[in-house]
């Protein structure tokens, strides 16, 4: 593994860091050139797994929506019921990140439409910057912990864990984690009422928060029900749930009149240059995990953490911990392709239940991505806030909202009912 860190950290693209570590392990440890032969067999099938799928339609469903301008009109529909509560934009940001997270399973496209569309706002409202940046750098995380979740998918991958599971079991998670949100912005805005002045908004009758609701919310709610609905009562898998949303979202698209060839064409083309980027990195990432196991490197580093005498639940929060650790400096799926082939064996022997510790893990990963000093999503904020706003006060504003999912943690791991007992309902 230390080669592979090193090739990643001097800058070179992941993939090709797992390309090059492969090939040279292939060629010594496999006996020269059948060995690379078997890496090609091995590239192959991984590529061709049928569990891949959602993440492809996943990344549509979301590209459609944010083309379409579909995103914008749920915000324009969310705006009319906020009405003059204190906070108001902060609260939209939740409610916001909650509705993309669902459409779009991307975190960094959530902040990235979230703050480019209230940012500007708040700041001409007088919000301070720990209550204009913070929600959308905590909310705009959440599309990791609501499903459709492209890395739910990709966890379940590289874990070999069940998909559908994993989508129904960090729902209750994901809205603890918005509760949370909601309870900080609103103390805060009580305790300190200039960090979120109120103003006045014009009277929305309740006949056109009705029209609203129909119109653009329910839409997205029969979306969501084709999306995660589905696997809840079984009625479809993740591949078949990922086509119907995407099917769904398309035709949504179309009835609102915002569907045409620009918006298509930009909503497949920009699918397929992640998804492209994302099969390129899982294929050379599952081959580097066989290549692990082949050589007896994940046993001996499973054989290494069970010998250690201390309590299992330490072993789990130090795995948190280096998760959170590692996504200050590295992206969220190099991170999960290399620590998830030993930290889940490591999990099942100790005797904890997978899916709970998946859910943590997707916790630490979007708890990582959005702390200092490099969190993805730190930078992904700073290209759309406004000019002239420094990191510092970027970094500073995303730290309540990191105590806030070091609180969900704590809630899952001490509560692991909150995780299965979801899971128990759909079985």
């Amino acid at each position: 593994m230390g080669p592979l860190f090193v090739l990643m950290f001097i800058g070179m693209p992941v993939a090709f860091a797992f390309l090059l570590v492969n090939v040279v392990g292939a060629y010594l440890f496999f006996g020269g050139i059948p060995g690379m032969l078997q890496l090609v067999i091995q590239v192959s099938e991984s590529l061709s797994t049928f569990t891949l799928v959602p993440v492809a339609l996943f990344l549509v469903m979301g590209e459609i929506m944010f083309h379409s301008g579909i995103g914008l009109n749920l915000l324009d529909a969310l705006d009319k019921w906020f009405g003059s509560l204190k906070g108001r934009l902060a609260l939209m940001a939740v409610g916001g990140g909650v509705l993309f997270s669902t459409l779009t399973g991307n975190s960094m496209g959530s902040i990235a439409l979230l703050g480019s569309s209230l940012v500007p706002e708040m700041e001409k409202r007088g919000y301070g910057k720990p209550m204009s940046l913070g929600p959308i750098l905590g909310s705009g995380g959440l599309a990791i912990m609501i499903p459709p979740s492209g890395l739910a998918v990709l966890l379940g991958v590289v874990a070999e864990l069940s998909i559908g599971r994993i989508l129904i079991a960090i729902i209750l998670p994901g809205i603890i984690m918005a509760v949370l949100y909601t309870l900080y912005i609103v103390g805060r805005c009580v305790v300190d009422p200039k960090v979120a002045p109120p103003f006045a908004v014009e009277h929305t009758p309740i006949s056109q928060k009705i029209k609203v609701t129909v119109t653009q919310i329910l839409p997205v709610g029969f979306i969501i029900f084709m999306v995660v609905g589905v696997i809840f009562v079984g009625w479809a898998t993740p591949s078949e749930s990922a086509a119907s949303g995407a099917l769904a979202t398309f035709l949504l698209a179309t009835l609102q009149r915002r569907m045409n060839w620009t918006v298509f064409k930009n909503a497949i083309v920009g699918s397929l240059e992640i998804s492209v980027m994302l099969l390129l990195i899982i294929s050379g990432a599952l081959a580097f995990t066989q290549m692990l196991a082949f050589t007896g490197a994940t046993e001996g580093l499973v054989n290494l953490v069970l010998s250690l005498s201390t309590s299992p639940l330490i072993i789990v929060g130090i795995m948190i911990v280096t998760v959170i650790l590692l996504g200050m400096v590295m992206s969220p799926v190099p991170i999960m392709l290399v620590t998830l082939p030993v930290f889940v064996p490591v999990v099942e022997q100790l005797g904890f239940d997978a899916i709970w510790f998946a859910v943590l893990y997707l916790i630490a990963i979007e708890t990582g991505s959005t702390s200092p000093p490099f969190g993805a999503g730190l930078f992904v904020m700073k290209g759309v806030a406004p000019k002239g706003t420094t990191m510092g006060e970027i970094y500073r504003a995303a730290v309540p909202f990191l105590i806030c999912d070091v609180l969900a943690i704590l809630i899952v791991l001490f509560f692991p009912i909150i995780v299965s007992w979801p899971v128990t309902l759909m079985s």
